[in-house]
């Protein structure tokens, strides 16, 4: 490892004031990715600034009815907060599913939503990887890809974005704040993440001297109604193939009367399914309709040889999941 810089930062304006002057730094928080970036040389950055001990780590509840936050929640107690399981079950089911309990009991929330790729190939310094290195290619196109993207893919990038935290979040049209000596900015969780286009490198709209600050989800009553089924190649610390975020209720004629929909493992960034959301908006809660949704969801993937499997593996966990939430609600 290289050497760097260490500081800790005592307040939120302290901590913007010293990212803003010091080149090269960045903010440490879990750790739980970055500083396994850094031992294998993929970032290196000269200055760490300590935030664990800034006031970020509360969860509180907003007079509409919504929650706030903060960054540096863990993701264990995010997944455990009694608001959390009964309004938004799917966001604590995403939580668990992720990683082990050791890292969850590390790992935030900002931190959570700023994990880099899993592609083998941007973690092999011999390889190119236009992510790590722009400009360099992708060998994953031609190389073993079998858990690689289909969708908001480029020519310059295929890579996955790990988060299942992420995943849920964006079904839940949750908000980011980032602060900077500049001011605050609110980010929606479904425009925060950047498709790579010819600069895969630029992954998120966080600028270089912007903190993640809080995280807040909207009153959602859908929410309630929730699941998340995440499928991987074995049980437990793994990361997806194919996971899916779904909340669903009906009207009084046993219709769809509002529904969400959030895919991982199948692309770029947490993606938000609206086409099989606008489909399923008023359809019969049925196997065909469910079916129908979720493949004109995938009609855009863009397969490659070694990920094609996905496509009709997603499929069927859609409509798996859909089925688990009609047949909970039926009582059946």
């Amino acid at each position: 490892m290289k050497t760097f810089n260490y500081l800790r930062a005592t307040d939120v304006d302290v901590a913007l004031q010293r990212i803003a002057v010091e080149p090269g730094a960045r903010f440490l928080g879990g750790g739980t990715n970055l500083v396994d970036l850094m031992r294998e040389g993929i970032e290196a950055p000269e200055t760490l600034i300590d935030i664990t001990r800034l006031p970020l780590d509360g969860i509180e509840e907003l007079p509409d009815g919504g929650l706030r936050i903060g960054a540096l929640v863990r993701n264990s107690d995010l997944a455990a907060h009694p608001v959390v399981r009964g309004r938004y079950p799917f966001l604590s089911q995403a939580i668990l599913l992720g990683a082990t309990g050791q890292i969850r009991n590390m790992a935030t929330v900002g931190g959570n939503l700023l994990q880099r790729t899993r592609c083998l190939y941007f973690y092999d310094e011999a390889s190119a990887c236009n992510k790590r290195e722009p400009g360099a290619g992708c060998a994953a196109r031609e190389g073993f890809n079998r858990g690689n993207a289909v969708l908001g893919t480029s020519d310059a990038c295929v890579a996955t974005h790990p988060s299942d935290m992420a995943v849920a979040l964006a079904a839940i049209d949750a908000v980011v704040e980032v602060r900077s000596s500049r001011g605050t900015r609110h980010i929606p969780l479904t425009e925060f993440h950047l498709l790579p286009g010819t600069t895969p490198h630029l992954e998120s709209q966080l600028e270089s001297d912007e903190l993640i600050t809080a995280v807040e989800l909207p009153p959602l009553p859908v929410a309630a109604h929730s699941y998340y089924r995440k499928v991987r190649d074995r049980a437990s610390y793994a990361f997806a193939l194919v996971s899916v975020a779904a909340a669903l209720d009906f009207g009084a004629d046993g219709r769809i009367a509002d529904v969400r929909l959030a895919l991982g493992g199948v692309a770029t960034k947490p993606w938000r399914a609206r086409t099989a959301e606008q489909l399923l908006l008023g359809a019969a809660a049925s196997e065909d309709s469910f079916a129908t949704a979720a493949a004109a969801e995938l009609a855009a993937a863009v397969p490659l040889p070694g990920n094609a499997f996905k496509i009709d593996l997603a499929c069927r966990t859609v409509v798996a999941v859909l089925r688990r939430l009609t047949t909970e609600r039926s009582g059946s």
